[in-house]
């Protein structure tokens, strides 16, 4: 694991417990992370508030299961692009403004971005492709389909390693 320095952020071991916690559930009750956090409830309350006010807590929402809405067809999509002046940011722009797409990365090696798109059927990933082919400088489209979704959780302190959790808290990276 590198020591390469996230963005300026240090947080106390009881701020990742705080957001370990609230990320996997975060309609747990006061009561419960009190007991478990050994703080007062308006300690929490004040806690989560600077988190908020920082942007390390960008909102609440609910963790929605996709397939109950037919979103069951998943792809990776790697798009290759014309390198000009403001490329990435113009063209990601526009790829994340389509419906259909879920996720958008610009990305360095062989291709520029690679988006996640997830559709009820194929004539919406068809729609999505003919999209994403349509924005001006788009070369080259090539796509993986999901045959199954192993693991799929947008989480950040659930999945980072004690020693990930480590460098955050110690500022020492």
């Amino acid at each position: 694991m590198s020591n390469t320095r996230p963005r300026g952020e240090t947080f106390d071991q009881t701020d990742v417990d705080l957001l370990e916690y609230v990320e996997n559930d975060f309609d747990v009750n006061l009561n419960v992370l009190s007991e478990e956090l050994g703080l007062s409830k308006s300690a929490i309350h004040y806690r989560l508030e600077k988190l908020k006010d920082r942007g390390v807590i960008r909102g609440i929402t609910a963790d929605l299961d996709p397939v109950p809405f037919g979103l069951d067809m998943v792809a990776l999509t790697e798009i290759s692009v014309t390198h000009e002046q403001g490329y990435s940011e113009d063209i990601g722009t526009e790829l994340a403004a389509i419906d259909g797409i879920e996720q958008v990365y610009y990305t360095m090696g062989d291709v520029d971005f690679v988006t996640i798109v997830r559709v009820q059927d194929r004539e919406q990933m068809n729609e999505v492709i003919d999209e994403i082919v349509g924005i001006e400088g788009v070369k080259e489209t090539s796509s993986r389909f999901v045959m199954d979704e192993i693991k799929s959780t947008p989480r950040v302190v659930s999945v980072m390693s004690e020693e990930m959790k480590q460098v955050v808290q110690d500022g020492d990276r």
